[in-house]
């Protein structure tokens, strides 16, 4: 029926905890259904919200357990004229394909229903157009007309006539008031001709409308299915990641290695992976190296060096090594799985642009319906001639046909659909469709600078020897005696020294020194590593080395002083380096009329060296959490639309205090759930491509609307006649079907455009 997923408790009086599950409907045809569903789920018991998305096809309900259920929903959907699609029992809720395969099944009827209309309507539509007589004439369009509108477009008059059961008007009941009207008047003027109702000015009788009854009714199936096609292109993206997952594992167990179900691989699993093949599962490097292609996940083409303790994730390609990993994360809980849940549940969300759609949508066909009547009676009342009757129902049936909803209902989440998928392709994840409209008006973006800005890893970025020693020589030695320490400091030059590919001897007689540093023994040799209060204490001459100093302490690199046997013999600068295209993205976000700001626990010194490698102007130094979000309020109050970029616990509460909150991927699981905007590659020059991404997507939004406002608003009008006095031409209800048909088809194009957006 639904996949039913736990929701953060809502607190009301006593907390309560909440489910949400997501419906699959049947029996939608524009936007006015989507809004009679979700006022009805909203009304019923126990629904704390409801949202129905109309391009999906799905309604999202969140719920209390204890006061209703998936089942009780599902009939208050029927109750309201509509149903919920349910997968077949031998497969279950889990099953991938079920959905995907009715929908199929769904255009296929369309097809079959086409068909029958083409093949029974062609004669119809070419004896009306040709204008042909002969006896029976009229007969014949009569009976050839009926298995079209009765058969093929039978659902059309089911759904209307369910939407009358239950007092309400949309899509379904326009097209079937339109078509029924002009075949009642044909079929009328065909059985009692001499009706004085009738006649005409002409010589054969009073015009029949068989001909435009069954082309409507063609082309409204046309589109219906060329906009399920369409619609089932928007969904590409969570097919493609889908389609990543592997269905089999190489398990090692017991020193055997069998070949399972992804499904059966549990937690702790040894698991074997070899050239070219796809990761079945998270897990952690346990023995091998070899490169791993993450593109699915990040967007970098580059692949990334894997080797024992770094974490590799489902659904990524092996490259021409082989490795085996420990299991960490499988099922619903890996990152392939996650980011499919994150991207459904943006493309399942509504932006706020969407009310006035919805709005309008939900209020549209009873407007339609009188507009119709009133062009009716308009031109019966006001118009001469003996053409007035056929007239007025040519106005009547073009206002029905031409005045589609759909448009409107289509222009907001074909947008949403597509852009998040697009941002997903490129590891920019976006947690719903409110947040994507909001990344579009950003005017101010903090940037937290650990692990953000930087790599967020103290590196070894430069050396000065004195008194004899070559720069490997001292690199040995105190790294020989920083792998003793367990400081950050010691540890990058540690890594500094192993990819140097240096051999490192053993200390002895270490002791660490608090807050100064360490002494240690390497092959004999007494040595003393620490900040220059230390070698103050111990009576070192710092002279030598700092003649030797370029001036990086300044930029906001430590010293890390080193003294052997008792002589000043060099120093270290250890610090957190920029993050590889961090400068870039400053410079983007500028060019985008954002003002940047830096905001850093870290002190003044270091924080404003960092900002002025990057291009930023104002930094907001030793900041504590607390301050941050402090600082988030102030700019708010200012009027500025603000966005925080972090990626740490101590971001957490800046992130959900920003309009929008842009966790960096590498980050806290905190950080991300307190973001809108997850990026899966720790690049800076992701937040430029959300923003990117979020003012293409609303730029597409605007233009449907616009397209769908205009269309109506136009389009109605000239329908109904009014210009009818400057150009002497009635709208055929033909040609207002098919300019239905095409504006939905062109909001749904105008939408996939942003699959091949440039972010």
């Amino acid at each position: 029926m639904g996949i039913v997923t736990p929701d953060p408790p809502i607190v009301e009086g006593h907390a309560s905890a909440t489910e949400r599950v997501d419906l699959p409907l049947l029996g939608m045809t524009c936007a006015a259904c989507a809004s009679r569903i979700e006022r009805s789920l909203k009304r019923a018991e126990g629904v704390a919200d409801a949202s129905v998305n109309f391009a999906t096809h799905r309604a999202t309900v969140t719920f209390r357990p204890g006061a209703t259920n998936p089942a009780a929903l599902a009939e208050v959907v029927r109750d309201t004229g509509y149903d919920v699609q349910t997968p077949p029992a031998a497969l279950g809720d889990g099953a991938p394909d079920w959905e995907q395969e009715a929908r199929a099944e769904e255009v296929r009827d369309m097809r079959r229903s086409l068909a029958v209309a083409v093949l029974f309507g062609a004669p119809v539509a070419a004896i009306g157009m040709a204008h042909l007589e002969f006896a029976g004439c009229g007969w014949v369009q009569l009976l050839l007309a009926a298995p079209v509108l009765f058969l093929a477009g039978g659902a059309i008059f089911r759904a209307a006539w369910s939407s009358l059961l239950h007092r309400a008007a949309d899509m379904n009941t326009l097209i079937a008031l339109g078509t029924g009207v002009a075949y009642l008047y044909s079929a009328a003027a065909v059985i009692a001709p001499h009706w004085a109702l009738f006649h005409s000015s002409g010589s054969h009788g009073a015009p029949l409308y068989f001909e435009s009854a069954v082309v409507i009714i063609a082309l409204i199936l046309a589109g219906r299915m060329l906009e399920a096609r369409a619609r089932a292109q928007t969904g590409d993206a969570i097919r493609e990641l889908m389609g990543m997952e592997p269905t089999a594992a190489r398990v090692v167990r017991g020193g055997a290695e069998l070949d399972l179900p992804v499904s059966q691989v549990v937690v702790g699993d040894l698991v074997q992976v070899r050239p070219g093949e796809r990761l079945p599962v998270d897990g952690v490097v346990r023995s091998g190296r070899s490169s791993v292609d993450e593109s699915m996940l990040t967007g970098e083409s580059l692949p990334v060096e894997k080797a024992p303790g770094n974490e590799v994730f489902g659904a990524t390609v092996n490259g021409t090594g082989a490795f085996q990993f420990e299991a960490t994360k499988v099922g619903a809980e890996t990152a392939l799985q996650q980011i499919i849940r994150l991207v459904q549940a943006a493309q399942g969300s509504k932006a706020p642009i969407q009310r006035l759609a919805d709005t309008v949508s939900g209020i549209f066909v009873p407007i339609v319906i009188f507009i119709a009547v009133a062009a009716f009676a308009g031109w019966l009342m006001f118009a001469s001639g003996p053409d007035r009757l056929s007239m007025a129902v040519t106005a009547a049936v073009s206002v029905l046909i031409i005045a589609c909803p759909c448009a409107l209902g289509l222009a907001t989440p074909t947008a949403i659909i597509v852009g998040a998928g697009r941002g997903a392709r490129s590891g920019i994840l976006i947690k719903g469709g409110e947040s994507l409209e909001r990344a579009h008006r950003i005017t101010t973006i903090l940037l937290d600078k650990t692990g953000t800005v930087t790599n967020g890893q103290p590196e070894l970025i430069g050396i000065a020897t004195a008194n004899g020693f070559d720069e490997s020589e001292l690199l040995r030695l105190v790294a020989a005696a920083e792998r003793s320490s367990e400081h950050a400091l010691g540890a990058a030059v540690v890594r500094a020294a192993q990819a140097r590919s240096i051999t490192l001897p053993d200390a002895t007689a270490f002791r660490s020194i608090t807050g100064l540093g360490l002494e240690a023994t390497v092959e004999g040799r007494a040595l003393l590593i620490g900040n220059a209060r230390l070698m103050a204490e111990r009576g070192i001459d710092l002279s030598a080395v700092g003649r030797e100093a370029d001036g990086r302490a300044a930029r906001g690199a430590t010293e890390v002083f080193v003294a052997v046997d008792g002589r000043a013999s060099g120093v270290l600068w250890i610090a957190d380096t920029v993050r590889e295209g961090s400068a870039e993205a400053v410079a983007a976000l500028k060019r985008l009329g954002l003002q940047v700001v830096m905001v850093t626990g870290d002190n003044r010194p270091t924080a404003e060296a960092i900002a002025r490698e990057v291009g930023i102007d104002r930094v907001i130094a030793e900041a504590l959490p607390g301050d941050k979000a402090s600082e988030v309020r102030r700019l708010q109050a200012a009027g500025e639309i603000v966005a925080v970029v972090g990626d740490g616990i101590n971001d957490a509460p800046a992130l959900a205090q920003a309009d929008v909150g842009i966790a960096i991927g590498a980050g806290t699981h905190v950080a991300i759930e307190a973001s809108d905007i997850t990026l899966v590659r720790s690049d800076l020059r992701g937040v430029v491509s959300a923003i990117a991404l979020s003012r293409a997507t609303m730029r597409t939004i605007k233009q449907n609307l616009f397209f769908a406002f205009v269309y109506n608003g136009l389009a109605i009008p000239i329908a109904a006649g009014l210009f009818y006095p400057l150009a002497h031409v009635l709208l055929s209800p033909m040609i207002a079907s098919a300019a239905m048909a095409l504006s939905d088809v062109s909001v749904v194009g105008n939408s996939l455009r942003l699959r091949t957006a440039r972010i």
